[in-house]
């Protein structure tokens, strides 16, 4: 049989002609059919439409603080760590706890207290550390909790485990999820961002791997675009040199055109992935020069986020940048923020890490506020798992602890907007803020929960991989109600 008489290649020849007539006839419309599936407010997927109920949250932006902020520092405030302060902690409140490598085989485990005072903050008169007075500030707006919890031990799997539902890399991460079931808002920037940024002294030697912003197996569209702390903001975004506007959109006419021939004969979805970036992209050569010019933001809230808000790459400009990205239709946005890593520097870093971090947090959650987003915007402030009650010593003198190691027996994060409960404190901790006595949230809890929030049941948005139905909260998971208002 000659290839002019195969059925399958007759099929691929009149796919191939039907859609490749013309850029303005049958072609372009399947452009703008898949184009539009960028920007549908929801899916369906399988048996569900999505979302399931009625969103709290329209958009998410998480603080990630990476390297794990110290709750016994900052949030979960344990008197008696004073009174006892280089005494061991009781073997009967330690039990048989993991811990990572560089304190598990200690003999001694001093008490530390916190290093600098607490105060009670806001009408609420949550009590937090005087080294937060901004957040602290607003303690009226936001949720305290106090009583996450996380097996990881190790900062990566820690990382990997919260953003992805897995300690190995591989997993969709938790915005990708949500681009999934939710589509975008926005025509012209991406629905998923990232922006990373380090404490000034460097003194953190964590990575920010792309898998924190992966999109794992679903397909590639739904992964996070990470902005460039210098140089192009977005790689690539720029024409090359001797190419008009004109020009680089006619090129992109004739590619789409090749690009849907391609996909009406395989039907792969990284196609459609190719196809709606380069749309992206050519609309971002406009949408994001104009994202990242401050020059009309009022004077008072330039001020309100800092001395560092017009650099690039700094925490308070990534801050500001993500309000202006959630108020143009980003759903999801993760700023990822190294440096409370406090294993041999406590005493000093701490302090500064929270200079650096404290007002463009709060100032982020007033703004939101201010513009009357802050009810439907999710904002999340938080990282891996918390810093050991004891001290860690380094030297081998138990009598001079120089930090905290990791503890992912108990931390906390504040939550804000969205039907969180304002002006609360959630769970609890034990007298040395070890075990978690009332209130336990889980890394697949705190999952369930945000996409609740977002209006999605933790267990209806799946995908199939390799013979088995995944999704990010993997096969556990509660919703905790108690965190809403």
């Amino acid at each position: 049989m000659s290839l002019s008489t195969d059925p399958c290649f007759t099929q691929l020849e009149t796919r191939r002609s039907f859609l490749g007539k013309s850029s303005t006839g049958v072609g372009l419309a399947a452009l703008a059919g898949l184009l539009s599936q960028d920007r549908a407010l929801g899916a369906t997927i399988g048996n569900y439409s999505f979302p399931n109920f009625p969103p709290r949250a329209k958009r998410v932006v998480v603080l990630w603080q990476g390297g794990g902020p110290s709750h016994i520092d900052l949030f979960d405030p344990k008197p008696i760590l004073t009174k006892m302060a280089g005494q061991d902690i009781p073997n009967s409140v330690r039990g048989d706890t993991r811990l990572s490598t560089m304190s598990s085989n200690y003999k001694a485990w001093p008490c530390v207290p916190e290093i600098k005072p607490y105060q009670k903050y806001g009408q609420c008169g949550t009590e937090m550390s005087t080294m937060l007075p901004n957040l602290g500030g607003l303690a009226d707006d936001f949720c305290l909790v106090r009583s996450l919890h996380t097996e990881a031990v190790n900062h990566a799997p820690g990382v990997t485990f919260m953003l992805t539902g897995s300690q190995i890399p591989g997993r969709p991460s938790m915005g990708a999820w949500l681009t999934y079931g939710l589509g975008s808002e926005s025509e012209d920037l991406p629905a998923y961002v990232v922006m990373t940024s380090s404490d000034k002294e460097k003194t953190c030697g964590q990575l920010f791997y792309d898998y924190y912003w992966g999109s794992g197996f679903l397909p590639s569209k739904h992964q996070g675009v990470k902005f460039n702390s210098a140089g192009a903001p977005v790689p690539y975004l720029n024409n090359p040199t001797g190419m008009s506007r004109q020009g680089r959109r006619s090129l992109l006419d004739k590619l789409s055109t090749l690009n849907l021939e391609h996909y009406a004969q395989y039907g792969d979805p990284e196609i459609q992935t190719r196809i709606s970036q380069y749309e992206m992209a050519f609309r971002m050569q406009t949408s994001v020069p104009e994202l990242l010019d401050f020059k009309k933001e009022p004077e008072h809230v330039i001020k309100r986020y800092g001395p560092d808000v017009e650099q690039r790459g700094t925490f308070a400009n990534n801050c500001l940048t993500a309000r202006r990205l959630l108020e143009r239709g980003t759903r999801f946005v993760q700023l990822m923020h190294s440096g409370w890593d406090q294993h041999s520097n406590l005493f000093g870093q701490l302090e500064q890490q929270c200079v650096d971090t404290d007002a463009p947090s709060a100032a982020l959650i007033q703004d939101l506020k201010d513009r009357d987003m802050l009810k439907d915007t999710l904002v999340i402030w938080g990282g891996e798992f918390g810093r050991t009650p004891f001290g860690q010593y380094n030297s081998g003198d138990s009598k001079k602890p120089t930090g905290r190691d990791h503890f992912g027996r108990a931390f906390s994060w504040i939550m804000a907007g969205a039907g969180i409960k304002p002006g609360s404190v959630y769970g609890e901790t034990d007298e040395f803020g070890w075990n978690i006595t009332k209130g336990a949230i889980h890394v697949h809890d705190i999952q369930a929960t945000i996409l609740h929030l977002c209006g999605i049941d933790h267990e209806k948005l799946t995908f199939r991989y390799q013979g088995r139905q995944f999704r990010l909260s993997d096969v556990h998971g509660h919703v905790v109600k108690g965190l809403f208002s």
